[in-house]
């Protein structure tokens, strides 16, 4: 490639000059190509280290004038080839113009500007995707994708100088992580290491620092475990290794495959080595931990953020922070924790405007709300570019409509401003609830049928209102005043200041009025409802009245849904509960519907409208809980793995006692799933929800320690996984809220209550207490990072699981050993992956379904298949391998949906290596039968052969009818109408019985598919060691099989003529005899397949008459046998036997000819020919073949039946396959694409 000419000092050092003239030289790096000795070595190693460019161009040319002592780099080259393209281009076109000029300096200032005018003009065709990558990184992207072999699609993310400890000698050189791979080469003194890891064999990934290995990261595969040190930012290369794995642990769990952010700002500085890629990936770790900071929705971006400080009136201190600006929300977060969180929604905000500085408050901002809220910031960096980019956002916040913002503000209405106290009745806190207004209009999401909770069903069913009036009635009361004063303080509604005071009010519970209000505002639904204004109302109608999978199984959890309250004992309450699960399974399809979700659905109609049901059940499953509700339940498995380990952190004594009970895994799916609603009784759990939705998981972790804590003594002392059960059962279910103003409701879980002490009850408050006592270190940062290294582990133990499934459910059809079919599964697996990542569209993505079995969740196209056939077969064709490929697909592809899965896979691969000799022969014999072998290539570009080629298949399907009717159903297997195919396969799965081939069931070979047949043969033996003794074997056999289609063609002919015609038979024979050698002839055109095949026509012609006259002398010795049962002769094992043993008769003058047919064959491969030379002139309809003729045939022939019965290990094969596979485009391409660079 052209280089923008770069000073080079030393032009000698370390590189050979191979060509010179007056201006230009053209060098090798040393050590490069052959030879080099030490020198080379140490070139080679200081190359690696210092990272240097001459190893992946070890070409180049400078510019040189005889005066200076200066050069100039201005090309470099990955191979010969190119660099000596550079250097003819210089010869011919810059020498004879250089040679005028007199000033040196003018010399170099032209070869300059024409070298900056190629790279300019060579640029302006190319796509400018990554012009925002560095030259530097290019350079490294494109030493990674020589070195490893990655193929253009597979992008590099960054690269880090590190060293990888090969036993305890460390090897220093350079770690590239790429968006699937973690790539590492190092060379040191002859001593080359290369390693390549697909992210999604990745088992572990830590950091930690040992005595052996200071400070380092750890990576675990299945196989190995490599550590790697000795960086220079671990923390950075850890963080982007993390999120690489995370991206392909996601695209294993639910197939979301990477694709880069092209909308990213372009930075407003250039950044020196800092990819494209890398840039996106950083924003989106920023996204993340913004959106989970904040509660925000999933679509939200972080735009940038800066240190400030917040005036918070309810304490009147400058608190210092960062705002964090997005595209519809500015935040706030305190340095401090807790200190105070903000959340301003751009639709909320009127006025932003710039304050006057001053020495006190330099830079301030204050920002206007339509609740009459002004909130001040102060200590801004750039405060003009802040408030450009606010505006910018405010000017695309989408305008609400007068009559709708009393619906979307009514929050607003009563909050508070800075100063102002609004006249609001304690005694009607609902007046501004968003259950309330929400109720005040009507909805009606389908017409006459029941109708819709359009208020919490508590309200609708409160049973005992006594309790209102007593002491319990003013606690509640008192909670309710609290609240009141806490929104005068630190305002209400989306932009209430969220403080330690808040936690504290919602740890001692909140109100069952406020209950719904605070749910929607703590995990950000809110947001998506106003945003969503009409959303839930069409879901429901599009949804209503359509059934699936996931509808029948809410249909069957209705009533178990909270069956104890009144409220789902009727109608009503069911019928919210229908309509809100319904919708979300109908907006989040793969999630659909899964148990646990009907009971925590039913708590939140409890205490809001259905819509703001539906809401937060859309923040708790895809936000707060992710991948809880899937149909593998991973997010509950993943925080299942980090209790166990906050388990062995925080009660180390009990930790091991559990492991050994099991106890863990079997309460803590029940705990989280439900959030405690269906272990404990529900006035207590639902207290438990309320620090939920306001702390996260964080919360539901620490309550489940305290739990284990307080029955620590009783649990050491277990000796069964029964009793712990019955001891925690007994404890959750005296857990009490002497609090509640409602009535107690009777919970099922209590009957595991037994014995004659009466159960000590514990108060929900108290509980709560002692966790954040006992275990409130625990941070959600922490949490998020465990949740990576649990993800880690639960998806590729998930992988594992159905590996083994697999396995074992084809293992009872297949040859293959328990262990190389994991190995199978493991490339068939892989080569499905690459496809998702590298593949030109995303189809292969869209394909895989996760509610389908195991076994059918990967599936591989035509394409992949031909791509593991060529590296795995046992029967190598050279150039016709692909051809055999796709032959064996469509035999394997009996649903003819052009995918097969694995079991469909391990069956034509069993096929080629187990059986004996007849079973192979059976397979190959298949492959050149319909529907194995196309149409297409049995077509000719002639009009007669294209005639006659449809002449044979309405034969041929006519003999197929005829011989199903005859033998049964399985012969359907090649019949040529898949609606008869699939009708068959029905049968089959419905008498349930496997009917075994056999050899008489096989339709037989026409003329056109026995060439084919000769063809393949001729091709797999091409690299065989005795190949030969092979080519004289199948010239001998197809020679052999020739003359028994000619004689089969006479008794098939004979039963159809008229009785005239048999009397007339001895006049007849003679001209039968006559055509046979034409038709031989026009047989060995076909399988010639020779452009120059007229003179070969008359060699064979000259050897015809000698031929002629012995074959006709066989062929009367054998039509002479079998004169009593035409039909039948040749497919009679002994008439088979004596044909056989006649054949030696032939072989000496016929196998010459056919092994010139070979050599032919051989020469021209498969696809080289057109469909004309192929036939020769015409096909023989009336020829046809058995199987038992070609299998008889077959056996007589030593070195054929030791080809078919060698073993084969596959487990080499496999492994090959592995070192090639992530070789996406094949290395002739890649060398073209790096050579261009």
């Amino acid at each position: 490639m052209w280089l923008g000419p770069e000073e080079v000092l030393l032009a000698g050092a370390l590189w050979v000059t191979e060509r010179a003239n007056p201006f230009f030289l053209l060098q090798r790096r040393r050590g490069h190509g052959k030879g080099g000795g030490l020198t080379g070595l140490l070139v080679g190693t200081l190359d690696v280290v210092l990272d240097s460019s001459a190893r992946v161009a070890p070409y180049r040319i400078l510019h040189q004038t005889q005066d200076s002592q200066v050069y100039w780099a201005v090309a470099c080259g990955s191979s010969r080839k190119e660099i000596t393209k550079h250097w003819e281009w210089l010869e011919n076109n810059l020498l004879q113009t250089l040679s005028i000029f007199d000033n040196e300096e003018d010399i170099t200032t032209f070869v300059k500007g024409k070298i900056h005018g190629i790279i300019a003009e060579e640029n302006k065709n190319e796509q400018p995707q990554s012009e925002e990558d560095p030259g530097k990184f290019k350079e490294a992207e494109l030493k990674m994708r020589k070195q490893f072999g990655m193929p253009e699609v597979e992008k590099l993310v960054n690269y880090y100088s590190c060293s990888y400890w090969k036993g305890r000698v460390p090897r220093q050189g350079w770690l590239y992580l790429t968006v699937n791979h973690l790539c590492f080469y190092s060379f040191l003194l002859g001593k080359e290491v290369t390693l390549v890891i697909q992210w999604v064999d990745v088992t572990q990934l830590e950091k930690n620092a040992t005595l052996l290995f200071p400070e380092c990261i750890k990576v675990n595969t299945r196989d190995n475990e490599l550590y790697f040190s000795m960086f220079l930012n671990i923390n950075e290369t850890f963080k982007l290794m993390e999120q690489l794995a995370n991206i392909a642990m996601r695209q294993l769990l639910d197939n979301e495959s990477f694709l880069q952010d092209k909308s990213l700002p372009k930075p407003r500085k250039p950044l020196k080595n800092i990819s494209a890629l890398k840039r996106d990936l950083d924003a989106r770790a920023k996204n993340e931990c913004y959106r989970a900071t904040f509660r925000l929705p999933k679509d939200e971006c972080l735009d940038g953020h800066t240190d400030c400080t917040l005036w918070t009136p309810f304490n009147k201190m400058h608190i210092p922070g960062q705002m964090f600006v997005s595209n519809n929300y500015i935040c706030f977060a305190s340095k401090a924790e807790e200190a105070c969180h903000l959340i301003i929604p751009l639709r909320e905000v009127t006025i932003v405007e710039k304050a006057d500085s001053s020495s006190v408050l330099p830079s301030p901002l204050s920002i206007s709300t339509k609740s009459k809220m002004t909130f001040f910031f102060a200590n801004l960096k750039d405060r003009d570019f802040l408030v450009q980019r606010i505006s910018d956002f405010l000017q695309r916040t989408p305008s609400k409509k007068p009559c709708s913002s009393d619906r979307e503000w009514k929050w607003n209405l009563a909050d508070p401003g800075c100063e102002e106290v609004p006249e609001l009745p304690s005694s009607s806190p609902l007046a501004v609830s968003p259950t309330s207004a929400l109720s005040n209009r009507p909805v009606s999401f389908c017409a006459g049928e029941v109708p819709t909770a359009s208020q919490g069903l508590l309200k609708l069913f409160r049973r005992n209102s006594e309790e209102l009036l007593g002491p319990k009635g003013a606690k509640e009361k008192m909670k309710e005043e609290s609240w009141n004063i806490h929104f005068f303080e630190y305002g209400r509604g989306m932009c209430m200041y969220r403080t330690a005071k808040t936690r504290e009010l919602v740890q001692k519970g909140i109100p069952e009025n406020l209950r719904g209000e605070l749910w929607l505002l703590f995990s950000g639904a809110w947001n998506e409802m106003v945003t969503h204004p009409s959303y839930y109302a069409d879901l429901v109608e599009k949804s209503m009245g359509k059934y699936n999978l996931a509808t029948e199984e809410i249909e069957r959890d209705l009533h178990r849904s909270m069956p104890e309250h009144p409220a789902f004992q009727n109608e009503l309450g069911i019928a919210a509960l229908r309509r809100v699960l319904t919708a979300y399974a109908f907006r989040n399809p793969t999630i659909g519907y899964c148990q646990a979700m009907n009971i925590v659905t039913s708590v939140l109609l409890l205490y809001c409208n259905e819509e703001e049901a539906f809401w937060l059940l859309v923040a708790l499953c895809e936000r707060m809980l992710p991948d809880y509700y899937n149909t593998r339940v991973v997010g509950a498995l993943v925080d299942q793995g980090i209790f166990e380990e906050l388990t062995r952190e925080y009660l180390p004594q009990l930790s091991e006692k559990m492991q050994d009970l099991g106890v863990i895994s079997t309460i803590s799916l029940s705990w989280f799933l439900t959030l405690f609603l269906s272990v404990m009784p529900f006035e207590s759990a639902v207290v438990i929800v309320d620090c939920f939705f306001y702390e996260g998981i964080k919360f539901i972790l620490q309550v489940s320690l305290a739990i284990l804590d307080a029955n620590m003594e009783k649990l050491l002392q277990c000796c069964d996984e029964g009793e712990a059960m019955t001891i925690l059962g007994r404890y959750l279910d005296n857990v009490v809220n002497r609090q509640s103003v409602s009535p107690p409701i009777p919970h099922l879980h209590a009957l595991l209550t037994s014995g004659d002490d009466p159960p000590l009850e514990i108060d929900i408050f108290e509980l709560i207490k002692t966790s954040y006592e006992k275990f409130s270190s625990l941070k959600a940062d922490d949490i998020e990072q465990m949740r990576f290294k649990q993800r880690l582990k639960v998806i590729q133990s998930l992988e594992d699981t159905a590996k083994k499934s697999v396995v074992r459910a084809v293992s009872s059809d297949i040859g293959f050993s328990i262990e190389e079919l994991e190995e199978l599964y493991v490339v068939f697996k892989a080569k499905y992956l690459m496809s998702c990542y590298w593949g030109n569209n995303r189809a292969a993505a869209a394909r895989r379904d996760q509610s389908l079995p195991y076994l059918e969740q990967y599936r591989i196209d035509m394409e992949q298949f031909k791509e593991l056939f060529i590296g795995l077969t046992p029967w190598s064709c050279g150039a016709h391998t692909p051809v055999l490929a796709g032959r064996l697909f469509r035999l394997l592809d009996e649903n003819r949906d052009s995918l097969i899965n694995f079991k469909e896979f391990v069956t034509g691969m069993s096929g080629m290596y187990h059986g004996d000799l007849t079973e192979k022969l059976k397979v190959l014999y298949k492959l050149h039968l319909p529907p194995a072998l196309n149409p297409e290539e049995a077509e000719s570009a002639l009009e007669a052969t294209s005639y006659f080629t449809e002449d044979v298949t309405t034969e041929e399907t006519q003999e197929d009818k005829g011989r199903r009717n005859e033998n049964g159903p399985e012969k359907e297997e090649k019949g040529t109408s898949p609606q008869d195919y699939r009708y068959y396969l029905r049968m089959w799965a419905k008498e349930k019985e496997s009917k075994k081939e056999t050899i008489k069931d096989l339709p037989k070979m026409s003329q056109e598919q026995f060439i084919e047949l000769c063809k393949t043969l001729y091709n797999m033996f091409s690299e065989d060691p005795v190949e030969q003794e092979l080519y004289h074997a199948i010239a001998t056999v197809a020679s052999l099989l020739l003359r028994i289609g000619e004689v089969g063609k006479k008794f098939s002919n004979r039963p159809m003529r008229k009785s005239e015609d048999c009397k007339g038979n001895n006049t007849q024979d003679p001209v039968s005899e006559e055509e046979s050698p034409t038709s031989e002839q026009s047989q060995n055109s076909a399988v010639e397949q020779q452009p120059q095949a007229d003179h070969e026509d008359k060699t064979c012609g000259d050897a015809q008459p000698e031929k002629t006259q012995q074959e006709n002398q066989s062929l009367g010795e054998g039509s002479g046998e079998g004169q009593g049962s035409p039909l039948q002769l040749l497919s009679d094992d002994e008439t088979k036997d004596d044909m056989s043993m006649s054949s030696y008769s032939m072989v000496s003058t016929g196998s010459l000819q056919c092994e010139d047919i070979a050599d032919d064959t051989v020469l021209v491969g498969c696809e080289g020919s057109s469909s004309a030379a192929r036939y020769g002139s015409t096909i023989d309809t009336d020829w046809s073949i058995s199987f038992e003729q070609i299998l008889a045939s077959m056996l007589t022939e030593t070195a054929l039946v030791n080809y078919f019965e060698k073993k084969v290990n596959i487990l080499q094969k496999i492994k090959d396959q592995k070192k090639v596979e992530r070789q996406f485009s094949s290395s002739s391409d890649y060398e073209l694409s790096s050579v261009s660079g």
